[in-house]
């Protein structure tokens, strides 16, 4: 538990030029702050919400990590990524996850990640040779799911924006979405995640019904949504929810 509160409230020798006014931060100087947001730190997330069943620590961390970036909140990331790393995520998962979300949350929120998981690399001396390849052999595409996505999509915006269109195709579902380093499951997870953190609730119930149908299960989501209420904030959350409830509805027939 020490451990665990520990990896929440220091960023140690992960500080960042982001970070730098938290760098040191403790539990004391955060009781000298806001003793509230200590005791809800050291009970209500710690000692509780990390320990809900149903969600492994794993992919809360994988959520959680997903929220801050989306949400580019650096003295968070260090922290997140730390932990992540002790709850099983893998350093090349992790720099999937910050690919993955270059494109889902701007390649400027990645960017910040980056310089946040250099450091965290370097500490735990993370060589790059084993990280996933920038163009490793990608897993096999459902080809008839792919062409009927595509085709709705160039029926509704080609004539709009055909270069999103076409990038949409060629780069995100068809290599992105393809890349071996992250599970179909978890990048959907991760996908999900940022979205409900930024408020970009159009966009969620194709990533959740592709989430699900990839194997996340309704008491997952529900709990991933459980985890986004603390790391993104309940308006988030409480806009999700009636898209959830639908998406949870319409595959219960």
């Amino acid at each position: 538990m020490k451990a665990f509160v520990a990896a929440l409230t220091s960023l140690s020798l992960l500080g960042t030029a982001h970070a730098a006014p938290l760098e040191d931060m403790t539990m004391e100087d955060l009781q000298k702050v806001s003793p509230a947001l200590a005791r809800y730190l050291q009970t209500t997330l710690a000692e509780d919400l990390w320990k809900r069943p149903g969600f492994s620590p794993r992919d809360r961390s994988i959520v959680t990590v997903a929220a801050v970036i989306a949400r580019n909140q650096g003295a968070e990331m260090a922290r997140q990524f730390a932990l992540a790393l002790d709850n099983g995520v893998t350093p090349g998962e992790l720099s999937e996850i910050i690919t993955h979300l270059a494109f889902y949350s701007g390649w400027g929120n990645a960017m910040s990640a980056v310089l946040v998981a250099q450091e965290l690399f370097a500490a735990k001396g993370v060589d790059a040779k084993t990280l996933p390849a920038a163009s490793p052999e990608l897993l096999p595409l459902d080809e008839a799911a792919e062409a009927r996505r595509a085709a709705r999509v160039e029926q509704d915006f080609g004539e709009t924006a055909p270069g999103v269109v076409q990038y949409t195709g060629e780069v995100l579902f068809r290599e992105l979405w393809q890349r071996p380093g992250l599970a179909p499951r978890d990048r959907s997870l991760v996908t999900v995640s940022a979205l409900v953190a930024s408020g970009q609730v159009a966009q969620i119930p194709y990533h959740l019904n592709r989430a699900m149908d990839n194997g996340l299960t309704r008491v997952q989501a529900s709990e991933a949504l459980t985890q986004l209420a603390f790391y993104a904030g309940w308006p988030n959350v409480f806009s999700a929810l009636p898209v959830a409830k639908s998406v949870f509805e319409s595959r219960a027939h």
